[in-house]
C-alpha cells in the first residue's frame, strides 16, 4: 500500500488539507472553519494517511490554492494527480473537467457530449464530481446542472460554497441587479 501523507494549511477561505503520495495529489479538502474539522474530514477519506512536509510539487500547489482563495487566477490543470483506483470513465470526466479554464463554467451534459455519451451519461458526469477527490484541482464548482443551475455540490457549505468559489473568479449566477432603481411609491 502506497504511504499518503498530508498537511492542513489556512487560506483566506479558511483550512484546507491535501494529501500526496509517491505519484500525485490524491486527495484534496476544500475550506472549513477549524484546521480540526478539516482535518477530520480528510483522514475520513484517508485514514492511513499521517502528517507530512510536502515535497516542492506539493508546496507550488498549496501556494495556488492560497492565491486562488485570494482571488488571484490559478490554472490547475498541470498539477500532478494520482487518480489510481478511480472508474476509468470517471478518469475520462476529470480529465475534460481539468480543461475548464478559470472563470468559465460547463453542465454536467455538456461534459457527457464532448465524451461522446449520450444525455443519459449527465448523471454519470454528476456522480463523479460528487465524488471528486480534489475538487478545485479538478475544478468540479465549474459544472453546472442544466440550463446553468448551480446544482449540488458536496464540500463543506453546498451548493453556497460553489457560488462563492465561481464568484471569485467572476462567474455570477444570478441576475444582475437593475440598472434603475424603483421610486419607491
Amino acid at each position: 500500500m502506497t504511504m499518503h501523507q498530508y498537511l492542513i494549511f489556512e487560506t483566506a477561505g479558511g483550512f484546507c488539507g491535501i494529501a500526496w503520495n509517491d505519484v500525485g495529489i490524491t486527495r484534496f479538502q476544500l475550506p472549513t472553519k477549524s484546521a480540526d474539522s478539516t482535518e477530520k474530514l480528510l483522514r475520513r477519506r484517508l485514514p492511513e494517511a499521517e502528517p507530512g512536509t510536502p515535497p516542492a510539487e506539493v508546496l507550488e500547489a498549496v501556494d495556488a490554492v492560497k492565491r486562488y482563495f485570494a482571488g488571484e487566477e490559478v490554472d490547475f490543470s498541470k498539477v500532478r494527480l494520482d487518480l489510481d483506483g478511480q472508474d476509468d470513465f470517471f478518469k475520462q470526466i476529470y480529465a475534460a473537467a481539468r480543461g475548464i479554464g478559470w472563470g468559465y463554467t460547463t453542465t454536467y451534459g455538456a461534459i457527457a457530449k464532448q465524451l461522446g455519451a449520450g444525455p443519459e451519461a449527465a448523471r454519470d458526469v454528476g456522480q463523479a464530481m460528487a465524488k471528486n477527490p480534489v475538487a478545485l484541482i479538478i475544478p468540479c464548482h465549474r459544472v453546472l446542472a442544466a440550463g446553468g443551475k448551480i446544482g449540488g455540490f458536496s464540500a463543506p457549505g453546498g451548493s453556497t460554497s460553489k457560488s462563492r468559489m465561481l464568484e471569485l473568479e467572476g462567474v455570477r449566477l444570478t441576475p444582475p441587479e437593475p440598472a434603475q432603481q424603483s421610486m419607491g411609491f
